[in-house]
């Protein structure tokens, strides 16, 4: 009996086996169905995709609109920029009567690299000498745009010389002159033989370059006195030309190496004058 029961399974096994024939078929009609289904789908995908790239060609007119208003905020933009720039003053000098603690520390620091320092201070005292004597003082200072301090001088504090007056002009610069500069000095004391200029300097200005050089030779042979500032020179400026609002501002205290400092620009301005 459990033999028999074998033979009948597996005969069941048989039939089974056999019915996957009929079966395959309705599967690869069925794939083909799907299949067909399939590129229908893709047709109608590829359909859209067309429709969806059409759709840009209408939108880029948005975009381009955009970018023009965009380009027009940017014209105005930089239109009202040049108006602004061309409303500002051609150079700015500045004027006054004193300066800062900290402005003197840092500008008349007689250090031998003047790193920051991207501008002139000249502090000055005027003596006009007639029937009786004026003096007046206080200071300029650039931006090194246009006019330097020493030819600002000239145009805006003391524009005019009068052959019957003497006059007595000391400067205190935070650099020496540049060569542009020493020569528009040098010419103005040719042409004024009643004017008297002293220049004490804190700092030499690129003086290693032969043209800076040749530009304080130049001042010295046109009668000018070159001078660079000693400790004690400091000491007066301070009192002259430093804003003194508290006891402690009232008494200079001189930083480290300003001996050394002044020892060093003196004998390298001595080497120049020679």
């Amino acid at each position: 009996m459990a033999a028999k029961q074998d033979k009948v399974k597996v005969g069941e096994k048989s039939k089974v086996a056999a019915k996957p024939k009929g079966s395959e078929k309705q599967k690869g009609s069925e794939k083909a169905k799907v299949t067909e289904k399939m590129k229908g789908t893709e047709k109608s995908k590829g359909n859209e995709k067309a429709k969806v790239s059409e759709k840009p060609n209408a939108n880029e007119v948005p975009k381009a609109a955009e970018n023009a208003e965009v380009v027009e905020n940017s014209e105005g933009t930089e239109e009202t920029e040049k108006k602004e720039e061309l409303e500002l003053p051609p150079f700015e000098i500045i004027t006054g009567e004193r300066i800062s603690p900290f402005v003197f520390k840092f500008q008349f620091k007689n250090v031998e690299y003047s790193s920051g320092r991207n501008k002139t201070f000249l502090c000055y005292t005027v003596e006009i000498h007639g029937d009786e004597v004026e003096s007046f003082s206080g200071f300029v200072e650039d931006e090194h745009i246009s006019l330097h301090a020493e030819e600002a001088f000239f145009n805006d504090i003391l524009p005019q010389f009068q052959a019957n007056l003497k006059y007595r002009v000391t400067w205190y610069v935070s650099s020496s002159p540049c060569s542009a500069c020493a020569a528009k000095i040098a010419n103005v004391l040719r042409k004024n033989k009643n004017l008297q200029l002293t220049i004490l300097i804190a700092r030499l200005f690129m003086w290693e370059e032969p043209e800076i050089q040749d530009g304080l030779r130049k001042i010295k042979g046109a009668g000018c006195k070159l001078k660079i500032m000693k400790p004690q020179d400091f000491s007066s400026m301070w009192s002259a030309f430093v804003e003194q609002d508290t006891e402690e501002q009232n008494v200079f205290t001189p930083w480290e190496d300003i001996q050394e400092n002044f020892q060093y620009y003196d004998d390298k301005l001595a080497e120049i004058l020679q």
